[in-house]
């Protein structure tokens, strides 16, 4: 069985693009240039009617990966909203330094009851990765997290990816996200290291992050990712 292949996408021709291609599920963003940020719900609208697949959809109002109340007051009336228009999930997550913030992320999600959750990219700020997928875990809503699997060579990073998995359990699904090119998408498909696997730039015209996705592409990653 191939892998699940999640596709970030900004507008709805990104989202025609990812599902043409074959895309399981798909990131809605906005500002991809900053990692992406919480994206107009008239956006999300507009995708969920256009294509048929599950929605994911960022919900973070800065570049970094820490908040504060003003903000978080934003995000929350955001997750209520999106939670409305019954996406798949939202993703979201905080960290305080090197730990993870599980009260900011429980805050955001609280506005959310019924809403699963991707705690996303803030998991690799963590000191002790290991010890932050224990305390993610405490967190209902969350049943993913998106880490890059550090730095390092392929092997390197897929050995990381393996070491999460083992830690998560049948607690969490570790989706592996975040600068994942050819190569390391068919290393993962390789070893069986997780069972999901989300990509930005892979996906779009010319590994460009600010090109449009491309059919294409989304069709060589499900290629490479032996999805049948």
């Amino acid at each position: 069985m191939g892998l699940r292949l999640e596709v970030i996408v900004q507008t709805v021709e990104d989202a025609r693009a990812a599902a043409r291609g074959g895309a399981d599920r798909l990131e809605v963003v906005r500002d991809i240039a900053s990692g992406g940020l919480t994206p107009s719900l008239a956006l999300v609208e507009e995708i969920a009617a256009a294509v048929s697949i599950p929605l994911r959809v960022m919900v973070r109002g800065n570049a970094g990966f820490s908040t504060d109340g003003a903000e978080l007051d934003a995000l929350q009336r955001a997750a209520a909203a999106l939670a409305a228009l019954r996406v798949d999930g939202l993703v979201v997550g905080f960290a305080a330094g090197c730990d993870p913030d599980i009260a900011a992320t429980r805050a955001v999600l609280d506005a959310a009851p019924q809403t699963s959750a991707t705690f996303h990219r803030a998991f690799d700020q963590l000191g002790d990765p290991l010890d932050g997928i224990d305390e993610v875990a405490t967190i209902p809503q969350v049943d993913r997290i998106l880490t890059s699997g550090g730095g390092g060579t392929p092997a390197e990073r897929c050995e990381r990816l393996r070491a999460y998995g083992r830690r998560a359990g049948k607690r969490l699904i570790v989706v592996a996200g975040g600068n994942i090119d050819e190569e390391m998408l068919a290393l993962i498909a390789q070893t069986g290291v997780c069972r999901e696997v989300h990509v930005g730039r892979a996906a779009r015209a010319d590994g460009q992050q600010e090109s449009p996705v491309s059919a294409a592409r989304v069709a060589r990653l499900r290629e490479l990712a032996g999805i049948p």
